[in-house]
Parts: C-alpha cells; sequence; structure tokens
C-alpha cells in the first residue's frame, strides 16, 4: 500500500482503504487481553467458547484510545474526510467478538449502517441515514487479531456506495431508516463485486458510511476481534472531502 495520499482516489472508486499498521500489533494484543476478560471465555479452553458471537461494548480504557488516536490514522482522517471536519474519538466500540462455530452467527446479513436517531433514539433499528450522511463520516473496522480468509472478515461490496446517493437523495434531510434504506440498496448493490476485509492486528480499514457490508460465520480457528465504531463529523463534510465528493460522483456530478 502506499501513502494515504495516493489511496484517496481508490477510497472514492471503491468505497475503502486500509490503513496497515496503523497502530502497533503491542496496542492490540493489550486490546485483546481486556477483551477477553468481559467475553467471560477462557482463552485456552475452547469448551468455553459456546457462542458464535459475543458483542461487548464501548472500550474507553488506554491501549484503546492509543489506537483511535495513532498519528498515521489521524493523517488518514483528515485526508479522507478533511482536515477539522471530524471528531476525535476517545474511546473504541462496538466489538462482535466472532468465535469459530458450526452455529450461525445470526447477524451477517448485508446491509447499510445507520448514522442518526430516528424517533425513538433508544431504539437503534429505528436509526436512519440521509444524503448528508448526518451523524457518520466513516464506518471503522478495527482489527485487534490477525484476520484471515476463514476468520470470519467482514465482506465489502466494493463501489456499492455509489449505488446508494440515488436512493437517498429524493428522501430529503429526514433520508431512510435503517431497514428501509438496506432493502433497497442490497439489491441494487448485488452485481458489485465483494472484498474480504483480511489483514494483521494493527490495521484499520476506513470505509465510506454509505457501504454495504456483511458479516459472516468463522470457519477458522481462533476468535477474531474487531471494532467498527463510527467517526463522528464536526460538522457538515467539506465539498473537498472525498467522502462528500464519492457522494456527488454517485449521483453523477
Amino acid at each position: 500500500m502506499g501513502t494515504i495520499e495516493t489511496d484517496v482516489g481508490a477510497f472514492i472508486e471503491t468505497g475503502f482503504v486500509r490503513v496497515e499498521g496503523a497502530f502497533s500489533r503491542e496496542l492490540a494484543a493489550e486490546g485483546r487481553a481486556i477483551l477477553w476478560r468481559d467475553t467471560g471465555c477462557d482463552p485456552d479452553d475452547r469448551a468455553t467458547w459456546t457462542q458464535p458471537v459475543v458483542r461487548l461494548g464501548d472500550y474507553p480504557q488506554a491501549p484503546f484510545r492509543a489506537a483511535v488516536n495513532a498519528p498515521r490514522l489521524r493523517a488518514a482522517f483528515d485526508a479522507i474526510v478533511g482536515e477539522g471536519a471530524w471528531q476525535p474519538r476517545g474511546s473504541l466500540g462496538t466489538f462482535p467478538v466472532r468465535f469459530p462455530s458450526d452455529q450461525p452467527p445470526g447477524d451477517d446479513g448485508w446491509h447499510l449502517d445507520a448514522s442518526f436517531p430516528g424517533d425513538v433514539p433508544a431504539d437503534f433499528m429505528r436509526w436512519r441515514v440521509n444524503l448528508e450522511s448526518k451523524g457518520r463520516a466513516l464506518l471503522m473496522l478495527f482489527l485487534f487479531s490477525d484476520v484471515g480468509e476463514d476468520d470470519a472478515p467482514t465482506r465489502i461490496r466494493a463501489g456499492s456506495h455509489l449505488d446508494v446517493p440515488p436512493i437517498l437523495e429524493p428522501e430529503g434531510d429526514a433520508g431512510l431508516g435503517m431497514m428501509e434504506v438496506s432493502e433497497r440498496a442490497v439489491p441494487a448493490t448485488e452485481h458489485r463485486s465483494v472484498v474480504h476485509a483480511t489483514g494483521r492486528a494493527g490495521d484499520v480499514y476506513l470505509c465510506h458510511p454509505f457501504l454495504v457490508h456483511a458479516a459472516q460465520p468463522h470457519r477458522g480457528a481462533e476468535p477474531r476481534f474487531m471494532a467498527q465504531p463510527p467517526l463522528v463529523p464536526s460538522g457538515p463534510l467539506p465539498e473537498s472531502s472525498p467522502v462528500r465528493i464519492a457522494i456527488q460522483r454517485g449521483l453523477g456530478r
């Protein structure tokens, strides 16, 4: 991978970029130790790995704060979202920890993430998405463990973010609910090629907020630890933001 500057064009075209070694493997190991404890599972006793997915919440501890504020990552945020156009984070979450399992995970459908509350703010399934991507500048995937093809890597429909703006434009500022926009976006992006978010602990995928993606079952040997937090914008995205440029490209402008 080249410098983050040379990857901006690829981000606009495919909807994502991988920042290799965004934070250290030592930080990843420190974070995993905290997460293992909270799973209630024993890393040395596979008999305790009884669920395909264990969901963990937000983590403000030092390894997670350091990871999300790593200098290479902050530079990438400036390049892809816009300098000063994003809010710094003091924590990381949520973590859907995926274990090797023959059970279906129950959450592996293609979808688009929501970004701002609907009429019932506490009900995440009623959250919404609009053309401006209110409340979300990026979807981020923080790898806290090595992730190979069999280790339940997130599936990404490359370029699918370009198919979503025409769906959202007629809906105005209110946008669409998460379920409704996903129901429209999934069939509209079936022609897109699928890429797996594999990599090493310390890698981070920065994804356009309109990217259609999905989980998948874990067929490997070791649990996958990954955070998938949003990067929140500090205000309306500038015209020069690659996130906004991609939206305009999706509209044919």
